[in-house]
C-alpha cells in the first residue's frame, strides 16, 4: 500500500481532530528522523498508522486485544491498547511487513525498554507535534531539537507524575522506558 492510500485510510478512520493530530505527528516524525538519522520513510508510515484504532470503542479494543493476546498488563489502561492494535494489524490492513515499524506503532504510546532510535522518533514525535497542547509541551519541543533521549525522559516523567496525580494506572513498559533512558543519559555524563 502507497503512503497515500495508507492516509486515506487512516482518515477514514479517525474523527478531523484526531486525524490532524496524526498529520502533525508525521511531520514531526519526518523532522526528528532527518535530525537523529533514523528512516524518515518508515517513521512517516509508523506516523500514519500510529493512532489507526485510537477511536475504536473499549469493547472492540477489549476485545481485539484479547484474541490478539496482547498481554494487557504490560500496556496499563485501555485506550493504550490500541498501539499493539495496530502494530498486530499492520500486514493485513497496510500491507507492511516491517518489525521495526510495528514496533514503533506498537509503544508509541508506553515506550519500552530497548527502544530503538525510530521508535524514540515516533514516541516523541507523537508528544510534541505541533497541535499538543499541555503545560510543559514547549519546554519538551525546544530538548526534541537538542537531545532526542533527554526530551523522551522528562517526557516519560511527566506523564508519570499526570497519571500518578490524576490516580491513573500506569503502564509497566513506561517506567521501564523512562528508567532505562535516564540510565543512558547519566552514562554519557548528560546530567
Amino acid at each position: 500500500m502507497k503512503e497515500e492510500e495508507i492516509r486515506e485510510k487512516v482518515k477514514k478512520a479517525l474523527s478531523p481532530s484526531r486525524f490532524a493530530h496524526v498529520e502533525g505527528v508525521v511531520h514531526t516524525a519526518a523532522r526528528l528522523a532527518a535530525r537523529y538519522g533514523a528512516d524518515e520513510q518508515k517513521a512517516r508510515l509508523a506516523a500514519w498508522i500510529h493512532d489507526w484504532a485510537r477511536e475504536w470503542p473499549v469493547s472492540r479494543l477489549e476485545e481485539t486485544a484479547a484474541a490478539l493476546g496482547i498481554d494487557r498488563s504490560l500496556f496499563g489502561p485501555v485506550a493504550v491498547l490500541h498501539g499493539p492494535i495496530a502494530a498486530a494489524s499492520l500486514e493485513r490492513e497496510f500491507g507492511i511487513a516491517d518489525d521495526e515499524i510495528a514496533d514503533a506503532v506498537r509503544y508509541h504510546t508506553t515506550g519500552r525498554p530497548g527502544m530503538t532510535l525510530l521508535e524514540r522518533v515516533v514516541c516523541l514525535a507523537d508528544a510534541v507535534e505541533p497541535g499538543r497542547a499541555y503545560p510543559g509541551v514547549d519546554r519538551l519541543r525546544q530538548l526534541a531539537r537538542q537531545d532526542l533521549d533527554l526530551a523522551l525522559a522528562e517526557m516519560f516523567d511527566a506523564t508519570l507524575r499526570d497519571l500518578l496525580d490524576r490516580g491513573r494506572p500506569l503502564a509497566v513498559l513506561t517506567v521501564l522506558a523512562r528508567n532505562e533512558c535516564w540510565e543512558r543519559i547519566r552514562a554519557r555524563g548528560a546530567r
